[in-house]
């Protein structure tokens, strides 16, 4: 492998041998037939190891045909793994579609952020893996799987979070819906003492809502209220809601930094692709000097680990840029952190510094435990795999789906066999 190759933030230098680029279905089928470990690398957001193959091979998708079929009698759309969400909201915009939910980013591949179910915001939507219908896959052999929703069942909810285990993914089908619009309206300083007494309130005020806190004072920073226009009822943003007053001017979730590349607030409706991301794709968010981690756990558990998090919350804050706080409506995906539950997520954007964050990290996680509460597959986490691995019932379902499909474990790499098979690991 020439050059040094990393991840989007730095943090992780990849040790595989080799990167294949392969521009054709074909092509991928025989370099995965010929190696004996490999792994898939998508847009490089994830900050830890899943994606890694160290002496093996990695295979990046972004050659691969960017294929985009619509079918408006099943309502679905095809796409080749490796197109990035905007690009495909996009182009589904323009013949009248839309997916039900988006990232924050839209510059996150479709394979890997449905192989780490990662997730969006709003109380009624599922995270981007829902909307999973199909996947075409390379498996070890080099030959072609294809599985659905409708004829594999249950078999299907095992593969869609499969955390790059089961084979390359060529091709994705998701659900799409009539294309729509949307509003985006920020508040400023929601007192926390509001936020739970109104819990609920502040969660179902929008299809989307995101809330911001840098965890240094009384109150969270903003409010993100991302509002579908087609309702039965017109809504106009009040100057003060709760006790938060009312933005008048676009912001970034950091305060202090433009919000250029920051989707349009203040009320201005748009396309759903334009608002339901926080960051817009001609722009990248930030530089990558950062680290990601995410906690998501039961919904019913949200103020008691609000609550924990506060009291930690001089050590948190000395190592953090922002924090999120988002909710996630309740799926039944094997491995996904939402499985069986409605969702509150945690998510925490540190600063480049692994050492102080991991101490950090170590008091968060102590302080999550009691709530249950599930690390995000693609961001950092300090938790001990058996224990990772009791927050997932069908997780040993899972074990014998991988066994099934890659006995001799090619798609499986330490990530996957430590925090996967913890305890349980194959001969």
């Amino acid at each position: 492998m020439t050059g040094r190759q990393t991840n989007w933030a730095g943090n992780v230098t990849y040790g595989a041998a080799r990167l294949h680029r392969p521009d054709s279905v074909e092509r991928l089928r025989e370099v995965v037939a010929g190696s004996g470990s490999l792994r898939a690398l998508g847009t490089r957001h994830s900050f830890n190891h899943i994606a890694d193959c160290p002496g093996g091979d990695l295979i990046s998708l972004e050659n691969l045909p960017a294929s985009m079929e619509l079918d408006t009698v099943h309502r679905t759309v095809t796409v080749g793994a490796g197109i990035r969400y905007g690009e495909l909201a996009r182009w589904l915009h323009g013949r009248g579609y839309a997916l039900h939910n988006l990232g924050s980013l839209p510059h996150i591949s479709v394979a890997g952020a449905c192989a780490t179910a990662t997730h969006g915001s709003g109380d009624s939507n599922g995270n981007l893996a829902t909307a999973v219908a199909g996947i075409e896959l390379v498996t070890a052999d080099g030959e072609i799987t294809v599985l659905t929703r409708e004829r594999d069942g249950d078999r299907f909810r095992g593969a869609v979070v499969a955390l790059g285990a089961l084979g390359i993914v060529t091709r994705i089908t998701l659900d799409v819906v009539p294309a729509f619009d949307v509003r985006q309206d920020v508040y400023e300083n929601l007192p926390w003492g509001r936020l739970e007494d109104h819990f609920e309130d502040v969660f179902s005020a929008a299809y989307s809502v995101s809330l911001f806190t840098d965890w240094r004072s009384s109150q969270i920073n903003q409010v993100w209220l991302k509002r579908r226009t087609d309702g039965p009822d017109p809504w106009e943003a009040e100057p003060e809601w709760l006790g938060a007053t009312l933005a008048t001017t676009d912001l970034h979730p950091l305060p202090g930094l433009p919000a250029v590349n920051c989707t349009r607030q203040t009320g201005v409706p748009g396309p759903w692709h334009e608002r339901l991301p926080h960051f817009r794709l001609d722009f990248m968010p930030s530089s990558g000097e950062e680290l990601q981690s995410e906690y998501l756990l039961p919904r019913q558990h949200a103020i008691g680990a609000l609550r924990a998090l506060d009291r930690m919350r001089d050590s948190v804050a000395s190592v953090l840029q922002v924090s999120e706080i988002r909710t996630v409506a309740a799926d039944d995906l094997w491995m996904s952190p939402c499985h069986r539950q409605k969702t509150v997520a945690i998510h925490f954007t540190w600063t480049k510094d692994w050492p102080a964050v991991r101490r950090v990290l170590g008091m968060v996680e102590e302080g999550l435990e009691p709530f249950g509460a599930r690390p995000h597959w693609g961001k950092l986490s300090v938790m001990r795999p058996e224990r990772l691995g009791s927050l997932y019932e069908r997780l040993p379902d899972f074990r014998r789906l991988l066994g099934a499909h890659d006995p001799e474990g090619k798609f499986r790499n330490a990530f996957v066999n430590d925090l996967v098979f913890a305890g349980d690991r194959p001969s």
